[in-house]
């Protein structure tokens, strides 16, 4: 039966309008997906990576806006903890006075990093020298003073090493750099723990000729700057150390062994620490056991507040972590590999979800 005129008629007048709905609902509703903005400030270790992550990210995600500032970790952990910031970046975890002062932080890692040892002896710079924690140690305490001390000699037999005072440099702000470098120092050798000890900030020895430097591209430029430096700089750097020249050396593990920063190393190193990482994740990875470990590798931490002023603010930063710490999202290699980090392990992914769901 074929339809009347007038149903034919009533059709044609629905049509439009039936149109024009389906057009409507397909649009995206742009207007529903406000503007996020979110700082983070911190680690100067983990700001390249950041600067690599936000333009892929702000891509799909274009209404969250993440500014990133290299403060230092110190500055990142205490800006996260006083609400002026909402990601705090850092190489180290808060240290336990800091967790009970502020109960409601989160920890969170991100990737996993290293440290590199760097120095400026002309003529030496190609060869990777032998050094080990004690003789840091010394350097860094003012006990070790020349560079062809018999202790650094014991190290490197056959390597002509300089008659030349050598100069320590160390980070003069709040750093994760320095919490990890004096944590190797501190596991390796009592009397550094016995002394000085470790944390983002210390009292350095006062050594004749060392010198000061703020972030990690302060670090480079004051060992390019000054022949017969030493300092401690982190991997996200290395494409810098190798531009202007400078020395990496082998570090001797808990193993007794001589091993270079790379990323078999580096995983080595964290195969053994990972089934020891808490829920919390607050844990250091330094000095750890294996003959192929690398003894200076670390958590990038992301401190944040479980409790954030709004919805929206808490929904952007679980989303941002969680793409962070995904090995198709953040942690891919064509961001990782860039700035010489490790991906996390798919039990600290897991644990690291985990601590993301708590952002409320």
């Amino acid at each position: 039966m074929f339809p009347s005129r007038s149903d034919r008629s009533h059709r044609l007048r629905r049509a439009p309008l039936a149109a024009l709905l389906a057009a409507a609902l397909a649009v995206p509703l742009l207007w529903a997906a406000p503007t996020v903005n979110i700082l983070e400030t911190g680690s100067s270790l983990l700001y390249p990576l950041f600067n690599i992550w936000l333009p892929a990210y702000h891509r799909v995600h274009p209404n969250v806006r993440i500014t990133t500032q290299s403060t230092g970790s110190g500055t990142g952990i205490s800006q996260s903890t006083t609400g002026l910031a909402q990601i705090g970046a850092s190489d180290a975890y808060m240290s336990p006075a800091l967790e009970r002062k502020y109960p409601g932080m989160l920890n969170i890692p991100l990737a996993i990093s290293m440290q590199m040892v760097n120095y400026n002896l002309p003529g030496l710079n190609r060869r990777h020298l032998h050094l080990s924690g004690p003789v840091l140690a010394g350097i860094y305490s003012g006990h070790i003073v020349q560079w062809n001390d018999a202790a650094i000699r014991r190290l490197n037999p056959g390597v002509q090493l300089p008659d030349h005072a050598i100069i320590p440099v160390h980070r003069t702000d709040g750093s994760g750099d320095t919490f990890i470098f004096t944590q190797y120092l501190s596991f390796s050798t009592p009397s550094w723990a016995n002394s000085v000890a470790y944390g983002t900030t210390v009292s350095w020895p006062a050594v004749s000729g060392g010198l000061g430097a703020e972030g990690n591209p302060g670090m480079v430029t004051a060992v390019h700057d000054n022949p017969y430096s030493i300092a401690y700089i982190g991997t996200s750097y290395e494409n810098a150390i190798r531009r202007n020249g400078l020395g990496i050396a082998a570090l001797k593990n808990r193993a007794g062994k001589f091993v270079l920063p790379t990323a078999r190393t580096a995983k080595a190193a964290a195969s053994k620490m990972v089934p020891k990482t808490p829920k919390n994740e607050r844990i250091s990875l330094i000095f750890a056991p294996g003959a192929d470990s690398y003894p200076i590798i670390n958590y990038e931490y992301a401190i944040v507040n479980r409790r954030q002023p709004s919805a929206q603010t808490a929904a952007a930063l679980r989303d941002f972590f969680n793409w962070a710490i995904s090995p198709t999202g953040g942690n891919a290699p064509r961001f990782i590999n860039r700035v010489h980090f490790v991906p996390l392990p798919p039990p600290v992914v897991r644990l690291s979800r985990a601590q993301i769901a708590q952002i409320q």
